[in-house]
Parts: structure tokens; sequence; C-alpha cells
């Protein structure tokens, strides 16, 4: 039986209310227009990754997502993350300077499969990457592990075509795990939490770290044995 892709959105977290700069009427419909990308391009990328998956499992009869999680920035975010590096919050800015309004976490279920996920996203031809940032060869210093794409992909209009930006995080079912737990931990204690839990979170990292090359090894050794049965 086909596997159905689960899809989720990513909740983003409660934020003190802050206000994106909007001056003038036409600044009014540019912020509804970036909205209307942003959300389209996710969208496309989202139909991409299910029909990549699709085909995997017609080639190889096996599907190497898990489910996939999507999110659209919210303006509160957005301008903390501004202001963070010294911009103003204006539309200008939002779009010039953040690069993961639009958001999209595809999970996986071995390390082996986000290379290969991420080649096959990549070599989409009306998708260019601008920026990867590999945190599973070399990990936070938090412990955090994933892999992450900054692409453009084009979203069609009526009257034109605009290269719109996605992050894509590809992960694991398990660090995906400790991510979100993590950003739960962390979120209570305003980014400031003790030494004492920080060294722990480290140390389920590594376990996590262990387990995903265990259970890799597992499977390989099951598809040795299958490869060997079959011949």
């Amino acid at each position: 039986m086909k596997n159905k892709l689960r899809k989720e959105e990513i909740p983003e977290p409660k934020e003190q209310k802050q206000t994106l700069v909007v001056t003038r009427d036409s600044e009014v419909k540019s912020w509804k227009e970036v909205q209307l990308l942003y959300t389209s391009a996710l969208k496309q990328i989202g139909t991409k990754i299910e029909i990549l998956n699709d085909e995997f499992q017609h080639v190889h009869r096996y599907n190497p997502i898990e489910h996939v999680k999507s999110r659209i920035k919210t303006s509160e975010s957005i301008v903390k993350k501004l202001r963070s590096h010294g911009y103003e919050p204006t539309i200008e800015n939002m779009v010039k300077y953040v690069n993961d309004i639009a958001g999209i976490r595809v999970i996986c279920s071995f390390t082996s499969d986000i290379y290969q996920i991420a080649d096959m996203i990549s070599r989409q031809s009306d998708i260019k990457v601008v920026a990867v940032k590999d945190y599973i060869l070399t990990p936070k210093t938090s412990g955090y592990r994933s892999y992450h794409m900054v692409v453009t992909i084009p979203v069609y209009l009526s009257d034109r075509i605009v290269e719109t930006k996605v992050e894509v995080q590809i992960r694991t079912v398990a660090m995906d795990f400790w991510a979100s737990l993590e950003h739960k931990i962390q979120y209570k204690f305003e980014g400031n939490a003790p030494a004492h839990i920080n060294t722990e979170l480290m140390e389920c990292a590594r376990m996590i770290t262990e387990l995903d090359s265990r259970m890799l090894r597992l499977n390989e050794e099951i598809e040795a044995l299958r490869d060997g049965e079959g011949k």
C-alpha cells in the first residue's frame, strides 16, 4: 500500500507583540503580496518533495521521507530577527535579509536519506541553492544537528515570475525529537537554561547521534541480507 506523505504546520512560538513598519498604502499591498509569494513558494516546494518521495517509492520500493512540516514566519518573529541583526523592520529588509520567512522541514528515517533528499532537491532545474549549512558534519555547540538549505523557487504570478526564498531543513526523526524538546526547554528559560540542563541536553544529543548511527547500521545489514536472499 502506498504511504501518504504526512504534512504538518510548524507552530510559531508565542512572542511579545512587535510591529512591522508599514507607512504607505503601496507597502500595505506589498506586505500582502509578500505573504502570497512565500505561501505559494511553500506550496510549490512541498509538491515537489511529495512527487520526489512518490518517485523514490516507485523506483526503490522505499519512502525516505517520514513526514513534512511547513510554516510561514510570523511578523513578530520577523521583526525580532531583523532587530537582533541591527536592521529596521521594513518590508524591504525583511525580503532581503530574512532567509527563513518560508520554512519547510523534511523528516526522514536515516542520516543517509538526508543527503539523498538534499541532492534530489538541488537537482531540480528551477530550484537554485543559495546557501547550505551542514549541522550534521558540524553540529552547533548546543548539540543541534540538521541539514539546512536556503533555496529560491520561481513563483509564477499573472504578470511576472518572482524568485522566492525558502529554507529547507532536513533531519532524521531522532534529530527532530531532540530539537523540538530542546527548543521547548530553552524557551522556558528564555534561552538561558542552567548549565547542568545544557550539559544534560548535550549528553542527550550525543545519545541521539549514536542511536542514528546504530539504526543506520542495522538498516544496512538488513538490506544486505535481503539482497543476499534475492540472489
